[in-house]
């Protein structure tokens, strides 16, 4: 969007050499930015002393173990190949087949 606007040439030398900005349109759209992050900054100090972070492995799987329960799923069990069923079903097949001359 195009737009003229009167800016002070101090606030303007000020934020290019502060933010190490090549060009006007630069600073101007990073202080846009930062006005639009405004709020989601204050939500989160809003939240300063209320959330406990556990980053540990345990703090993690613990977490896993309970969306597992809110989904009402098995929690992950530990990889256990199963028996081969293929020679089962063909001797049941097999069987099959001779009862029925």
């Amino acid at each position: 969007m195009r737009t003229n606007i009167d800016i002070d040439d101090k606030l303007m030398e000020a934020a290019m050499s502060a933010g190490n900005f090549k060009t006007k349109r630069e600073a101007v759209e990073e202080g846009l930015r930062l006005i639009a992050r405004r709020k989601t900054y204050a939500g989160l100090l809003a939240l300063q002393g209320q959330l406990q972070w556990d980053d540990s492995d345990a703090a993690w799987a613990k977490v896993r173990r309970e969306q597992a329960l809110q989904v009402n799923e098995a929690a992950p069990r530990k990889y256990a190949p199963k028996a081969s069923t293929r020679n089962a079903r063909s001797k049941a097949s097999t069987h099959k087949k001779g009862q029925s001359k």
